[in-house]
C-alpha cells in the first residue's frame, strides 16, 4: 500500500530522472584505427567534426567502432548500429548523403630531394618509376590509381600496399607513404587526406601534388566530393546535418586544413566504390 512518504519519494525520483534526462545521442559509426579520419582515441578530423555537430544539435556522440572494410555499411549504418557515418562520397548508393563538406583528390607523393614534380598520369616517367599504390585485395574493387595506370599499360612497376593492412597494425594506410620516405618506391599515388596527413608527419620531407584531374577516361575519377551519410529515408537527420554543414562551413574548412587535407574547389564528381 502506498503511503504519503512513498509517493513523495517516487515523485522526487521522477523529478531527479527528469533533471538528469539522458542527452540525445548522435550515434556515429567509425573506424577505430584509421587516421587522419578517426580512431578510438577520437583524434581524427571525423571525430572532431562529430563533436562539433553533436554539440550544436544538443546531442552527445556515441560511437560504434568497426573497421572500414568491404562490409562496413551493411554491418554498421544499415544494420542500425548508428545513424551517421561522418565521411562518405557524395552519391554513394548504400546511404543517403548530405551536401558535401569538402572535396579532395588523389595525389602524387614523392621525396622532396628527388624533385620529381609529378602532376599528370600521362607523365612518361611513370613507366620507369616504381609506383606505390593502395590495393584492396579484390580485383573487382581496384582504387582509381590502379585502374588508371593499368589502362595505360603501366603494370610491371606497380607495388601494391594493402589499404586495410592487419587489424593489429596502427594506421595501415600509412605504410604506402612510409614506403616513399624509405625509398622502397619512387612515388606513391594516394587519397589526398590520408597522404597529406602522413606526409606532413614524415621524418623525411615529402612533396604532395594533386593528380591532374583532366583525364582521358572520365569513368576513372580522381576527385571526390565528401559528405556525411545517413540511412535511406532518414530525411530529418539529413536535413539537420545539411544545415549544420552550411552554417559551420568555415569552421570545417579550418579543421581540415589543420589535418593537411588537400582541398579543391567545387567540381563534378562521381562516388568512390566501397
Amino acid at each position: 500500500m502506498f503511503t504519503v512518504s512513498k509517493l513523495a519519494a517516487m515523485l522526487l525520483m521522477g523529478s531527479a530522472t527528469a533533471a538528469f534526462a539522458v542527452t540525445p545521442l548522435l550515434r556515429v559509426c567509425a573506424d577505430p584505427n584509421n587516421m587522419p579520419f578517426s580512431n578510438q582515441a577520437q583524434q581524427g578530423f571525423e571525430n572532431h567534426l562529430a563533436q562539433m555537430v553533436a554539440g550544436d544539435l544538443g546531442m552527445t556522440v556515441a560511437y560504434y567502432w568497426y573497421p572500414q572494410r568491404g562490409k562496413f555499411f551493411s554491418k554498421t549504418l544499415n544494420a542500425g548500429k548508428c545513424d551517421v557515418v561522418m565521411e562518405v562520397p557524395v552519391g554513394i548508393p548504400v546511404a543517403s548523403t548530405t551536401v558535401p563538406y569538402y572535396q579532395s583528390s588523389y595525389v602524387f607523393v614523392s621525396r622532396h630531394d628527388r624533385h620529381l614534380n609529378l602532376h599528370s598520369m600521362d607523365d612518361p616517367r611513370l613507366r620507369q618509376l616504381r609506383i606505390g599504390v593502395h590495393i584492396t585485395g579484390d580485383e573487382d574493387s581496384n582504387l582509381p590509381p590502379v585502374n588508371a595506370l593499368t589502362s595505360r599499360g603501366i603494370v610491371n612497376n606497380l607495388v601494391g600496399y594493402s589499404i586495410y593492412g592487419k587489424l593489429s597494425e596502427k594506421n595501415p594506410p600509412s605504410d604506402l607513404i612510409q614506403a616513399v620516405a624509405d625509398k622502397q618506391v619512387d612515388v606513391a599515388i594516394a587519397w589526398g587526406p590520408m597522404a597529406g596527413y602522413f606526409a606532413k608527419h614524415s621524418a623525411v620531407p615529402l612533396d604532395v601534388t594533386p593528380v591532374d584531374v583532366v583525364l582521358p577516361n572520365p569513368e576513372v575519377p580522381f576527385t571526390f566530393a565528401i559528405a556525411m551519410g545517413v540511412r535511406h529515408g532518414d530525411t530529418k537527420l539529413q536535413q539537420e546535418l545539411n544545415a549544420e554543414i552550411e552554417r559551420r562551413r568555415a569552421d570545417i574548412h579550418r579543421l581540415l586544413e589543420a589535418y593537411d587535407v588537400p582541398l579543391l574547389g567545387p567540381q563534378s564528381t562521381v562516388p568512390m566504390g566501397y
